[in-house]
């Protein structure tokens, strides 16, 4: 049988939204500046007078002084909001300017002339003027057709800004919940609601952050999947049953190697938590699209051997357990094996006897690598490897009684005995 136990979390939505993926704030500047006539006439910049704005569409009431030539700005007031401009200052008449809206890249000035200092209240400023007008000897300045262009220009690409907004908005809920319920029907071994899940999350954005995750996920799914029909093929000795598992394994393969792509084109973070959650996806990823290609390799596309090795090695250089790193390269040795890459086995199983001389089931893929090359100078060292295998592995290794079928069939068919060992040292092979 082929069933193969994942230990992935399935609890890794979490780390989907690294961080907040909205646009910036529908926000923009207020600015103005206030004049004082004074006796002669003459405007002076009015310093250190008080500026009340009040929204008229909805409540809001924002505040600040002249500096000393007489400006102000505020920095960021809601872009859509409809707003009453005030300006009092002592021995000044007040004066109020409405139809004032903020982001449109206009000067608003307003004029003080001689007066008893009084400050308006809200509902005076807001009675004060006409809609669109100056009122209390104010002056709202006139648009030029260069100035139209621009608040025009503003306008079309705040609503950019907000479809935008409401789209990324739209994703990211997609994403969330469907990561969340596929996780969930993952871990229940419903493949076929999972798949349809991370699917419909990806459909979203399949840009988005978290696809990655979705994509890993998806690759777990389909392959369990694929296991699954494989194993009830081969029972029922079904045809079209069997090609449905190599599909869910070409499919996964895809997937796998997708969200390894995505996670390679995400920049690296600096902050030291998303690094880790950073980490931890392409961990996944490579973790699970090299399982996929396990599968993939031998029994859909044996041509496919190299990537299959390459998507080893990348997993093997980000892994940190060393048990799980020599796991990883036997996994893949045994890959090559099964794909008939006989040459590309030997070294890889021999790269393992180099640090892990004593590793039974490397020794046993070096041997039956050579036994299946069919090369009969390579028979003698084959045999060297098997009994060894045979010599050191447990009576209850599965493997072993295939061993001693080899060296049996090596013995009596090819006339070749495993050599004994130099005294002290090893057998050749």
């Amino acid at each position: 049988m082929y069933r193969k136990h994942f230990f992935f979390s399935l609890a890794i939505v979490a780390m989907l939204l690294v961080g907040s993926l909205a646009a910036s704030a529908q926000t923009g500047q207020l600015r103005g500046h206030v004049l004082m006539v004074g006796s002669d006439g003459k405007e002076v910049p009015a310093a250190g007078a008080i500026i009340d704005v009040y929204r008229v569409d909805v409540a809001g009431k924002y505040n600040t002084k002249t500096d000393k030539k007489g400006n102000f700005v505020f920095a960021g007031l809601p872009f859509t909001g409809d707003y009453v401009i005030a300006a009092s200052a002592p021995n000044a008449r007040p004066d109020a300017l409405s139809g004032v809206k903020a982001g449109r890249e206009i000067d608003f000035k307003l004029t003080l002339q001689a007066g008893d200092g009084r400050r308006l209240t809200e509902a005076e400023a807001k009675s004060m003027g006409g809609s669109s007008a100056p009122a209390g000897g104010g002056s709202a300045p006139s648009e030029s057709a260069e100035d139209r262009k621009k608040r025009e220009e503003l306008i079309a690409k705040n609503e950019e800004i907000k479809a935008e907004n409401s789209k990324i908005e739209a994703a990211n809920a997609t994403v969330t919940r469907t990561a969340k319920a596929g996780n969930d029907e993952l871990a229940l071994k419903h493949y076929d609601q999972a798949i349809a899940l991370y699917d419909e999350g990806l459909a979203a954005d399949p840009t988005h952050p978290g696809a990655p995750v979705l994509l890993t996920n998806k690759t777990i799914a389909l392959t369990n999947r694929g296991v699954d029909r494989f194993n009830e093929a081969t029972k029922a000795n079904n045809a079209a049953a069997l090609d449905s598992a190599r599909q869910d394994w070409r499919a996964a393969v895809e997937s796998g190697n997708k969200a390894v792509e995505l996670m390679k084109a995400q920049p690296v973070p600096t902050d030291p938590a998303a690094l880790q959650r950073y980490n931890t996806s392409k961990y996944l990823a490579l973790s699970v699209r090299a399982e996929a290609y396990r599968l993939f390799v031998p029994k859909v596309d044996q041509a496919q051997a190299d990537a299959g090795w390459t998507a080893y090695q990348e997993y093997i250089a980000v892994e940190t357990d060393p048990d799980k790193k020599l796991k990883a390269a036997l996994k893949a040795a045994n890959m090559l094996l099964d794909a008939g890459a006989s040459d590309k086995a030997l070294a890889a199983f021999q790269k393992v006897l180099e640090g892990n001389p004593d590793n039974i089931d490397a020794t046993l893929g070096a041997g039956l690598s050579l036994f299946q090359s069919g090369d009969k100078a390579k028979f003698q060292e084959a045999a060297n490897y098997l009994q060894r295998f045979v010599d050191k592995a447990p009576d209850g290794h599965p493997l072993k009684a295939s061993a001693k079928e080899s060296l049996e069939y090596l013995k009596s068919q090819e006339n070749i005995k495993p050599e004994k060992p130099a005294s002290g040292g090893r057998r050749r092979g």
